[in-house]
């Protein structure tokens, strides 16, 4: 390789982790409204958020909550169902009348399929159940962000390793993995989440979309990580995906 050729690649290199930080950076600065009674989860959350870079306002009931939307604009709604007054329910359904489009991810112990039908049905975008891991709320927040078009997500990168989410194709230092949809999914949703450990739930939920809380699915999901680990890791020198023992998994270089 010529000096010149590897000018361009570093200039190239270079480039890429300027737009990957600028695109970290604009997930970190969306606005985040908490609506929940529970003030110690509701203040735990806010103080969470805002230690990993969001702006979060908190709200205790649906009355106050429609007073700060009538006031300011957030990218994300984090909804409790169970409100004293009126339900989050009827919030979200006003919410969603009034024409705001932010995704709105529901917070509740109510776990019946009945009540997750009803709560999307109504406007919600995802659901998750109490309680929760802080890290697993780290990852929906971001992959509902990034639905919603916060960013530019057409590509992810991360060492070398590019995935084309438009074409479902997939290269590591310009070689071609051949990957199955499930291997693609999985990918997907590792790079989407890079740096952070997603745990076996996680993916039996987000990629399998397995809800029913007496269903494992860990052999499933190890086997498809070792297939997978073996295509993305296997012909290259540096692992990046990694085990972390009796959690889960992580993608990182």
């Amino acid at each position: 390789m010529t000096a010149s050729e590897r000018g361009r690649r570093l200039r190239g290199s270079q480039k890429r982790r300027i737009l990957q930080a600028q695109a970290c950076e604009a997930l970190r600065r969306m606005n985040i409204l908490i609506v929940d009674d529970e003030r110690k989860l509701n203040t735990t959350l806010r103080d969470g958020l805002q230690g990993e870079g969001y702006s979060a306002v908190s709200s205790f009931t649906a009355e106050d909550a429609e007073r700060v939307l009538a006031k300011e604009e957030f990218d994300l709604l984090l909804l409790d169902i169970m409100l004293p007054g009126k339900s989050g329910l009827a919030l979200l359904r006003s919410v969603r009348s009034e024409g705001h489009k932010m995704p709105i991810l529901l917070l509740t112990a109510l776990d019946s399929v009945e009540d997750r039908v009803l709560g999307l049905d109504a406007g919600a975008d995802d659901y998750l159940i109490k309680p929760f891991a802080f890290a697993e709320l780290l990852a929906r927040i971001r992959a509902l962000l990034r639905r919603a078009d916060v960013m530019p997500a057409n590509v992810l990168e991360c060492a070398g390793l590019r995935l084309d989410l438009a074409g479902r194709c997939a290269r590591r230092d310009d070689v071609a993995l051949e990957l199955t949809s499930r291997e693609f999914d999985l990918l997907e949703y590792l790079m989407i989440n890079r740096g952070q450990v997603v745990s076996r739930e996680m993916l039996a939920r987000d990629v399998w979309h397995e809800t029913s809380r007496y269903t494992t699915l860990d052999n499933v999901i190890d086997v498809q990580m070792t297939r997978l680990r073996k295509k993305v890791d296997g012909p290259f020198e540096l692992p990046i995906l990694h085990t972390v023992r009796g959690i889960g998994f992580i993608l990182r270089a």
